[in-house]
């Protein structure tokens, strides 16, 4: 049986076993924000370990479809298209500087930084395009704080998981 690098079945299955726990988790820890239309949740949590387990493209994936599918069934529809793009490149970025390497300290740290700052940046973005710019100022602090919860539950999950998954 020949191989290449398109995504096969099993790659495939694993993608949506992450994807549907990433969802679930979120979904139970989910905090709303005042005056934002959003909320607090771990959705970052899975898009980090993704990323840094199985690459850019993966992460990315893990990424758009667990923030598209969160927003669906959490009741915020009118974020569904900024979270696929917003949390589907943060997965692809904090993967793409990781990936190829070997993973230290110093690189988790760097791509969380990188990959927190861009999900920030993009819901002022998506919340300035939907409501107004002081709708996307004041959920500036909660992205902040979702996205450093996110990355404190991952990096010890990471340390754990990365020898079963390599």
């Amino acid at each position: 049986m020949k191989t290449n690098n398109l995504v096969n079945t099993h790659q495939l299955t694993l993608l949506a076993v992450i994807v549907a726990a990433n969802v679930a988790i979120a979904r139970v820890f989910l905090i709303p924000i005042p005056m934002t239309h959003g909320n607090v949740n771990l959705c970052d949590t899975g898009i980090f370990l993704a990323a840094w387990l199985f690459g850019s493209k993966k992460g990315g994936v893990v990424g758009g479809l667990s923030g598209f599918l969160l927003d669906l069934i959490s009741g915020y529809p009118q974020y569904m298209v900024f979270s696929l793009i917003v949390h589907g490149l943060e997965g692809f970025i904090v993967g793409k500087l990781t990936e190829d390497k070997k993973i230290s300290a110093k690189s988790l740290i760097v791509s969380l930084i990188v990959g927190v700052l861009f999900m920030v940046l993009g819901y002022l973005v998506s919340d300035s395009l939907l409501y107004k710019f002081s709708t996307g100022i004041i959920a500036v602090p909660m992205n902040v704080i979702q996205g450093l919860v996110g990355a404190l539950v991952a990096v010890p999950l990471f340390w754990r998981l990365r020898k079963l998954v390599k």
